[in-house]
C-alpha cells in the first residue's frame, strides 16, 4: 500500500474485479502437400488464392495442394497455412528473382534486390526509385515496390549506413515482397538515382519425388512436415490431400497411408485444439468404403472427421471436371457455417461451393451403414445442389459423436486459456477465485447467448465453481488453482420425425 505522508487528494488506480475473455478463433486451416514453387517446410500464412500462387505458384499435376486450397477459400475459408513438404531435386532451393539498384552517376552497383521468395514468384517485381517529396530530406529518396497488383512503399529512406532510416533496414525489416543487400565497397554511398528495375532470374526447383510419409508426418523439433504445425497456436483444421495423389501414383501404399493419417491424429490429439480432416481413398463404393473405415483404416478419435466420396470439380490443367479429396471443400464449409451460424452449428446440410458432380452416388441404404460408423456422405439431391449430409466424428464415444460438440469444446477451451494467464502468480485466495468465477462466468453467458449452449437459463446452460471445495489445502501448497466448469453443449438434430396419426371423422374424435 502506497504511504501518504502529507495532506491532499491522491488517485489510485485498482486492477477491475474480473477481465473479459475474448472468443479465438476457429476457422483457420493448415494445408500439407507438393507445390510449385515456395518455401518448404514453413508453415506460411496465405488470406486469398492471389496470395497462395504468388508464393506457391498455381495448378500442379501430380498434386491436389492447389484444388484444395482453392476450394477451401471458394467455400468460405478466410486465412490458412500452407506447408510445402518434400525437399528440392538437386538439393538446393530454387533461386531468388534480382536486380541491382545503382548510385549516383558512377553507376556504382549500390544494393541487390532479392525477391523475399525463392523461385519465380518474384519475377516481374518492380522496385522504382523517386526523389524525395517536398518535407522530406533532401538527401533521402522513395521506394515503390510492386509484384502482382500489391504495392508497399517506403518514404524517407537514405543511404547512411548509421542512420535509422537506412534504406536496408527499413525495407528488410517491413517489406514482404523483396529483401536488400548492400553491395558497393565505397566508405559513403550516394543517393540512389532515380530508376525502376525489374527483378528476374527467378527458377523453379522441383521436388524430389515421391515424398515419403515421414516428410508429411515432418519433425516438431526440426519443424517440418505437419509437426512443424505445433508452432502454430491458430490452427484448428488441418488437411493432406496430396497424400491421395502420392497414393493414386503408388509412391505410397495402403498402409503408409494409414501411417501419416494416424500421424495427422496423433497431432490433434497433442495439440488439443485442432481437427484432422481425413480423405479416404479414390474410386471405392459404399461396400468398400465400409471395409476400409472399419476393417482397414479403423481410426478412432473425437479429434477426426472423414468425407466421402471424392468431389467433383474443374481442373484448369487439364479442362476437365477431374475428382479431388473432398478435405479442401469441407475446411471451406467448416469456416462458412462458423462465420455465419457459430461453431456450435454442425457444418452439415451446407452447399458445397464449386462441386460438378460426386463421384460415387449413394442410396438411402447405402447411406444407412455408413452413418452410423462416422462416414459423413456427400450428397447429391435434385433442386439442391451437393451437401454435406454428415457430422460425425471418427470418435466411438457416443458423448463425442458431433463434430460441432468437439469443435465448441476446442473454442471453449483455448478462449478460456488465453483469457486467463492474467491468472498466474496472483496470490492464491478467495478473491482470486472470484474474480475467476467472474471471468469465466462472464464469458460462458455470451456462449450461451449466442445459441451454443442448451438451456433455457444460464444455470442450466452452464456452472463455475472455484471455491474452498474445488481448492482444498493440498492443492493451495503445491501451488494449483483449481477452477470446474461444465457446459452442455447443444447437438444437432440428426433425425426430424414427424409422428403422424390417421383422425376418425365421427361424432366422439369432434366432442374431444
Amino acid at each position: 500500500m502506497p504511504q501518504y505522508l502529507s495532506p491532499g487528494v491522491y488517485v489510485e488506480e485498482r486492477e477491475a474485479g474480473s477481465r473479459p475473455i475474448e472468443g479465438v478463433g476457429t476457422a483457420v486451416a493448415a494445408f500439407v502437400g507438393i507445390a510449385v514453387d515456395g518455401p518448404f517446410h514453413a508453415p506460411t500464412l496465405v488470406t486469398n488464392w492471389s496470395q497462395f500462387t504468388s508464393t506457391f505458384g498455381g495448378f500442379l499435376e501430380g498434386s491436389y495442394l492447389a484444388h484444395s486450397v482453392y476450394a477451401y477459400f471458394n467455400n468460405g475459408g478466410g486465412s490458412a497455412y500452407i506447408v510445402r513438404v518434400g525437399r528440392p531435386a538437386n538439393g538446393a532451393d530454387s533461386p531468388k528473382a534480382r536486380a541491382e539498384l545503382v548510385a549516383g552517376d558512377k553507376k556504382l552497383g549500390a544494393y541487390r534486390v532479392l525477391a523475399l521468395n525463392p523461385g519465380a514468384a518474384g519475377n516481374g517485381t518492380t522496385v522504382e526509385v523517386t526523389a524525395p517529396h517536398e518535407g522530406q530530406p533532401e538527401d533521402s529518396f522513395r521506394l515503390v515496390i510492386r509484384q502482382n497488383g500489391t504495392e508497399e512503399l517506403f518514404e524517407g529512406l537514405t543511404t547512411a549506413r548509421k542512420n535509422r532510416q537506412n534504406a536496408v533496414t527499413v525495407v528488410n525489416a517491413q517489406s514482404k515482397l523483396i529483401r536488400l543487400e548492400e553491395i558497393s565497397a565505397s566508405a559513403q554511398l550516394e543517393r540512389l538515382a532515380p530508376a525502376t528495375v525489374t527483378l528476374s532470374g527467378g527458377e523453379l526447383v522441383p521436388v524430389s519425388t515421391p515424398v515419403k510419409p515421414d516428410e508429411y508426418v515432418g519433425d516438431s523439433a526440426d519443424r517440418t512436415g505437419f509437426a512443424g504445425l505445433e508452432t502454430v497456436d491458430t490452427v484448428t483444421m488441418v488437411c493432406v490431400p496430396d497424400l491421395m495423389a502420392a497414393y493414386q501414383a503408388g509412391a505410397l501404399d495402403a498402409e503408409q497411408v494409414k501411417a501419416v493419417q494416424l500421424g495427422m491424429i496423433a497431432h490433434c490429439e497433442l495439440m488439443g485444439d485442432r481437427m484432422a480432416i481425413i480423405d479416404p481413398p479414390p474410386a471405392l463404393n459404399a461396400q468398400q468404403i465400409r471395409h476400409w473405415r472399419q476393417e482397414e483404416a479403423g481410426y478412432d478419435s473425437k479429434y477426426a472427421a472423414m468425407y466421402w466420396p471424392w468431389v467433383k470439380s474443374f481442373d484448369p490443367l487439364s479442362g476437365q471436371n477431374i475428382p479431388v479429396p473432398p478435405s479442401g471443400h469441407l475446411a471451406g464449409v467448416w469456416a462458412r457455417s462458423d462465420a455465419t451460424r457459430g461453431v456450435h452449428k454442425a457444418p452439415a446440410n451446407e452447399v458445397i461451393r464449386g462441386a460438378v458432380d460426386i463421384e460415387t452416388r449413394i442410396t438411402k441404404g447405402e447411406h444407412d451403414l455408413l452413418n452410423p460408423i462416422g462416414v459423413n456422405c456427400i450428397r447429391a439431391f435434385p433442386g439442391r445442389g451437393i451437401r454435406v449430409w454428415g457430422a460425425r466424428t471418427l470418435s466411438s464415444d457416443p458423448a463425442w459423436r458431433y463434430v460441432n460438440v468437439r469443435r465448441l469444446f476446442n473454442y471453449v477451451e483455448a478462449s478460456i486459456l488465453g483469457g486467463t494467464q492474467w491468472v498466474v502468480f496472483e496470490p492464491n485466495d478467495h478473491e482470486l477465485w472470484g474474480r475467476m468465477a467472474r471471468t469465466i462466468n462472464g464469458f460462458l453467458y455470451r456462449v450461451w447467448s449466442d445459441g451454443a449452449l442448451f438451456g433455457d437459463t444460464a444455470d442450466q446452460a452452464f456452472y463455475v465453481k472455484c471455491d474452498d471445495e474445488t481448492n482444498p489445502s493440498e492443492s493451495i501448497e503445491a501451488g494449483q488453482v483449481i477452477c470446474e466448469i461444465g457446459i452442455a453443449p447443444v447437438k444437432p438434430a440428426e433425425f426430424v420425425i414427424f409422428r403422424l396419426a390417421q383422425l376418425t371423422t365421427g361424432s366422439s374424435a369432434l366432442s374431444e
